[in-house]
C-alpha cells in the first residue's frame, strides 16, 4: 500500500541545511495499527506529514498502491489527502467558528457528496465515536476528549485507506488516552493506522507493529513487511476534490459572524463610496427624469412643429457660439471684427428653407410607424376663421390686443410685454384621437363635439378662464380694458376688477357665426370684386344672410395627471370645421373666377404687374368699385386736383401712377391668400404629437429617414425647440455628475485597499484553517475561493449598506429639495443603478482581495498547521 524507498527529507535554512529524515525506506500493511516511537526531532512527524502528502521529499521515491509520486502534480497530492488519508491532530486542529457536524461534513464537501448523504455519513461517523447526540455544538464547547473524538470522526467520515495520527492522546488524561486507543486500534481492523507517539506503553499496548527513529534514521522495526504477503490492490480514484462556492460561502460567512463589529465597520468604510456615488446617481437620474417629464409634458403644448419655411435653429446655435474661437493664425497687436449679426443674418436667411409639406404629408400617411407612435398629428392651414360673438362683434382672429392698444402697439417698446398676447390662438383645434382626447380632458358640463359646428369651452384645473379669453370671446367687454388704459395713459390709479362668475349655462347658451374670408367680398356692376372688409354694414348683412351658426356644447377641463394643455381657457373645435371652412372658400364664385383667370386681377381687373394706362373713364370705374373708404379718399384726392386746375388727363395720368404703386405687388397667390384659399392636400404647419419620449426620438428617426431617400430640395427642415433646450440642460447635468462621480470614486479605491489589508489580515487569523483544509485535500484554488468568498461577501454587505443609507438620505434630501423648488421626490435612485452599485462593490472588494488570497492559497500546510 505505501512503501517509503531511500526517503531524505532536508530542511534548508539560509545556508544551513538540517537532515530530517537520512534515507528511510519502510513498507506498510493494508490493515495494521503502526506506531512510531523516538524522542523528539527524530522525524517522527516529518515522516508522518510525507506520508500524508502534506510535505514533499527531497530524495528517494514514495509509492502509493505501486505508483510512484514522482510524477504527483499538486491536484493528485489534494485527492489523495482528500480521498485516501485522514488525519488526526494532537490539537485537534477543528474550525472554531463551524459546528460539530459541519467540521466532519468537510472533508465530504470537498469530496463533492450531495448535501442529504454527506449529513448521513457525517451523523453516523459522530455516532461511531459517541457523540451522536453533540452535531451542534461549536468546539469551544466540548472537552479535550470530545474533540478529539470529532477529529477521529471527521478522519473517517470519507472512508480514507490509512489513518495518520499525530499524537492524539498527548493532550489528554489517561483515561481518555485509554479510550481514544481502544477506537484508533478498532478502526485500525480494517485500515492503516501509523501513530506518532512519545508513549511506548500505549504503543505496546495497542499497536502490532512499532517502529523506532532515530536522528531520521529507523534504527528498530517488530514487524516488517516486504510487500510479498498479500497481492497489491489499488483502490479507484476518487473524484476530484473541489470546493463549491457555496461552501466556500459558508465557511466565510460563519468566520464573519464571530467577527460581527470589525465585519460591520469594514463593510460601513466601504460603503461610503458608494453611498456618494448613489446620492450623485439618484439626483442626477431625478433632474435628468424630471427633465424627461418636463419634455414629455410639453410634447401637448410643443409638438415637433414643420413649417412650410422652415429653418435650422440648432445650427444657428452652433455658429453663435463657435464665434468666440479665434483663428490661430491673427496677429496679436491688432484688433478684429466679430462678425456676429451679419453672419447670423446670413445663417438665418441662407438657412431658411421651403418645406413640402404635400410630399411630407403623403409620406406620413402611407407610413405606419408616424401613426403608432404620435397620439395626434395636426395638418393646419393659412385659412383664417372669421369668429363673431352674438352681437356682432369679431372675436376671430382676436382683436383684443388691437382694440385696446391700437394698430401701432405691436410696434412700441412700451408695450413689448404685452405684444405676445395678440398672437394667443383662443380658438384651438381639437385633437382627432378621441380616445387620446378623453384621457387628457374630462368633460365637465354638456359634451363633446359631435358636429363641424359644435365646440367646446375648456377650463383650467381650478375651473378658471383668463380674463384675456373672455375679452377675446366678447363675455366681457372690452371697453372696460380701453378705459384702463386711458386711467394709465393719465396716470390715474387703476382698481383691481372683481371676480366674475358664470353658471355652466351661461356657457353652453353661447352661440358664435362665422364667416370665410370670400364673404367680404361683393361683385361690383363691371365685373371687378370689391373687399368690404371695412364695410361695418355690409359685414353685419353678411352675418346675417350667410353666417353660420357655432354653438357651444360642452365644458372640459384637462383630466388629473394628464399632460393635457392647462392655458387659463380655449375654445376647442373640430378638424372638420376647417375642412369646410376650406371647401366653403374654394367652392365660393370669387374664387372660381379668380382661378379661372390667373393672369388678372379680379379686385382691379387688371393683368397681374400691368404696364398699361386707363383712361379717365375707366379709372372713375374702378374707383367707384372701390370700398368706400377708399372711394372717399380718391374722390377727395380727384376734387383736390380739380381745384388746382388739373386736366382729366393729368388726373388720370396721376391715378395711374398711384394704382400702379399700389398694385405692384399683387399676385395670384397672394390674391388666393388674402380670400383664404388652401389645399387639403398641402397643409401650411404639421404639428406632430409623439406619444411619449421614446416615439418622439422615433419620429425625429422617421424623419430623418425621409430626408435620407428624398431629394436635395425635397428634404425637410425643422427644430424642436424643446429637445434643443432641455439636452443642452442634460448634457450640463452629465458632465457635472461625471466630474462628481470621478472625485467620490477615489473613496471607493481607497476604501478597496482597506479592505484588502483587513483580508490579508483575515489570510493570518485563518492560517491554521488553510492548514486544515489543505490537510483534508483542499485545493490552493479551494483555499483562494474561501477568501474570495470573504471578499465578496464583504463587498455585497457594503454595496447593500451603502444603498439602504442612501435610501435614509434621500428622504430629508428630498424633504429639502422639495421645499426650495416646490418639486417633490425629485432624486430617485433607480433600481438597476443601485444593483450595479452593488455588484461594483463586489467586484471591488474582489480584485482587492486577489492578492491576499494568493498568499492564502500558497501557504505551506505543514507550516499552517503549526500556526496557532
Amino acid at each position: 500500500m505505501l512503501k517509503l524507498q531511500n526517503i531524505k527529507k532536508d530542511y534548508i535554512t539560509g545556508d544551513t541545511a538540517v537532515h530530517a529524515l537520512k534515507g528511510v525506506s519502510i513498507e506498510f500493511r493494508k490493515s495494521e495499527f503502526v506506531s512510531i516511537l523516538g524522542h523528539s526531532g527524530c522525524g517522527k512527524t516529518t515522516l508522518l506529514k510525507l506520508l500524508g502528502g502534506l510535505d514533499r521529499y527531497t530524495d528517494g521515491n514514495l509509492f502509493i498502491n505501486g505508483k510512484s509520486t514522482k510524477t504527483y502534480k499538486d491536484r493528485d497530492w489534494d485527492n489523495y489527502r482528500n480521498h485516501s488519508v485522514g488525519f488526526i491532530f494532537q490539537s485537534y486542529n477543528l474550525i472554531p467558528h463551524q459546528t460539530v457536524l459541519s467540521n466532519v461534513e468537510l472533508a465530504l464537501t470537498l469530496s463533492g457528496v450531495s448535501k442529504q448523504e454527506r449529513r448521513k455519513r457525517a451523523e453516523d461517523a459522530l455516532k461511531k465515536v459517541g457523540l451522536g447526540d453533540q452535531l451542534g455544538k461549536k468546539p469551544n464547547q466540548m472537552s479535550g476528549g470530545q474533540m478529539q473524538r470529532v477529529a477521529i470522526a471527521r478522519a473517517l467520515v470519507n472512508d480514507p485507506e490509512i489513518l495518520l495520527a499525530d499524537e492524539p492522546t498527548g493532550a489528554l488524561d489517561s483515561e481518555t488516552s485509554v479510550q481514544i486507543m481502544e477506537l484508533l486500534k478498532e478502526i485500525s481492523k480494517d485500515r492503516l493506522v501509523i501513530m506518532v507517539t512519545h508513549n511506548p506503553e500505549l504503543a505496546k499496548q495497542y499497536s502490532t507493529r512499532i517502529v523506532k527513529l532515530l536522528d531520521g534514521n529507523i534504527t528498530d522495526d517488530s514487524d516488517p513487511y516486504d510487500g510479498e504477503e498479500t497481492a497489491k490492490a489499488e483502490k479507484a480514484e476518487g473524484k476530484r476534490p473541489s470546493m463549491s462556492f457555496l461552501t466556500a460561502l459558508s465557511l466565510s460567512l460563519n468566520n464573519l459572524m464571530t467577527k460581527k463589529a470589525r465585519t460591520f465597520l469594514t463593510s460601513f468604510a466601504g460603503s461610503i463610496g458608494i453611498i456618494g456615488i448613489a446620492l450623485i446617481l439618484s439626483l442626477s437620474n431625478g433632474v435628468n427624469a424630471y427633465i424627461q417629464k418636463v419634455e414629455e409634458d410639453t410634447l401637448s403644448s410643443y409638438p415637433i412643429t414643420i413649417e412650410q419655411a422652415g429653418m435650422d435653429v440648432s445650427r444657428l446655435v452652433k455658429d453663435l457660439m463657435g464665434k468666440n474661437e479665434a483663428p490661430e493664425d491673427r496677429e496679436k497687436d491688432k484688433i478684429y471684427s466679430n462678425n456676429i449679426m451679419t453672419e447670423m443674418m446670413t445663417t438665418m436667411v441662407n438657412g431658411i428653407s421651403e418645406n413640402n409639406l404635400e410630399l411630407l404629408k403623403t409620406h406620413i400617411e402611407k407610413t405606419p410607424e408616424f401613426e403608432s407612435n404620435t397620439s395626434e398629428i395636426e395638418y393646419k392651414y393659412s385659412t383664417v376663421m372669421n369668429i363673431y360673438d352674438e352681437k356682432g362683434n369679431r372675436v376671430n382672429p382676436n382683436t383684443v390686443f388691437t382694440t385696446v392698444f391700437g394698430e401701432s402697439a405691436a410696434q412700441s417698446q412700451q408695450y413689448s410685454g404685452m405684444s405676445s398676447f395678440s398672437n394667443t390662438e383662443v380658438w384651438t383645434r381639437l385633437f382627432d384621437n378621441s380616445e387620446f382626447l378623453e384621457k387628457q380632458y374630462d368633460v365637465i358640463a354638456g359634451r363633446m363635439p359631435e358636429k363641424y359646428n359644435e365646440i367646446v369651452l375648456a377650463v383650467d384645473k381650478n375651473n378658471q378662464i383668463s380674463d384675456y379669453t373672455l375679452y377675446s370671446l366678447g363675455l366681457k367687454d372690452v371697453k372696460e380694458l380701453e378705459e384702463m388704459m386711458k386711467k394709465a395713459q393719465n396716470g390715474e390709479k387703476i382698481e383691481p376688477t372683481e371676480e366674475v362668475t358664470y353658471s355652466y349655462d351661461d356657457i353652453l347658451n353661447l352661440k358664435f357665426k362665422l364667416l370665410c374670408n370670400t364673404d367680404y367680398f361683393e361683385k361690383s356692376e363691371n365685373g371687378t370684386w370689391v373687399n368690404k372688409t371695412d364695410d361695418e354694414l355690409f359685414v353685419q348683412s353678411q352675418l346675417a344672410k350667410l353666417g353660420e351658426d357655432i354653438t357651444v356644447v360642452g365644458i372640459i377641463r384637462p383630466a388629473e395627471g394628464s399632460v393635457a394643455n392647462d392655458t387659463a381657457g380655449f375654445v376647442g373645435y373640430k378638424s372638420e370645421l376647417m375642412e369646410h371652412l376650406i371647401n366653403k372658400v374654394n367652392d365660393s364664385e370669387i374664387v372660381k373666377a379668380q382661378k379661372a383667370s390667373p393672369d388678372t386681377d379680379v379686385l382691379t381687373g387688371l393683368p397681374f404687374e400691368t404696364n398699361e394706362n386707363m383712361t379717365y373713364e375707366e379709372l372713375m370705374a374702378y374707383i367707384a368699385a372701390l370700398p368706400e373708404n377708399e372711394r372717399a379718399e380718391y374722390a377727395a384726392y380727384t376734387e383736390q386736383m380739380t381745384a388746382a386746375g388739373m386736366t382729366n388727363e393729368q388726373i388720370a395720368e396721376r391715378f395711374n401712377s398711384a394704382i400702379k404703386a399700389k398694385n405692384s405687388s399683387a399676385t395670384y397667390e397672394g390674391n388666393l391668400g388674402l380670400m383664404g384659399v388652401s389645399d387639403l392636400k398641402r397643409p401650411s404647419v404639421i404639428n406632430i404629437y409623439p406619444k411619449d419620449f421614446e416615439a418622439k426620438e422615433t419620429v425625429a428617426e422617421l424623419i430623418d429617414d425621409y430626408n435620407s431617400a428624398a431629394a436635395e430640395n425635397e428634404k425637410i427642415t425643422y427644430t424642436d425647440y424643446i429637445g434643443l433646450m432641455l439636452s443642452s440642460v442634460t448634457t450640463i447635468i452629465n458632465a457635472i455628475s461625471y466630474i462628481l462621480i470621478a472625485f467620490v470614486s477615489i473613496s471607493l479605491i481607497v476604501s478597496s485597499i482597506m479592505i484588502g489589508i483587513i483580508t490579508y489580515i483575515s489570510v493570518l487569523e485563518r492560517t491554521k484553517e488553510i492548514g486544515i483544509l489543505r490537510a483534508m485535500g483542499a485545493s490552493k484554488r479551494d483555499v483562494s475561493r474561501v477568501f474570495n468568498a470573504e471578499t465578496l461577501i464583504v463587498g455585497f454587505s457594503a454595496g447593500v449598506i451603502g444603498i439602504l443609507i442612501t435610501l435614509l438620505l434621500l428622504i430629508p434630501i428630498n424633504a429639502i429639495i422639495g421645499a426650495i423648488t416646490d418639486i417633490s421626490g425629485l432624486a430617485v435612485l433607480p433600481v438597476a443603478g443601485a444593483a450595479a452599485l452593488i455588484i461594483i462593490s463586489m467586484l471591488l472588494t474582489l480584485i482587492a482581495g486577489l492578492f491576499p488570497s494568493k498568499i492564502a492559497a500558497k501557504k505551506d500546510p505543514v507550516t499552517a498547521l503549526r500556526s496557532e
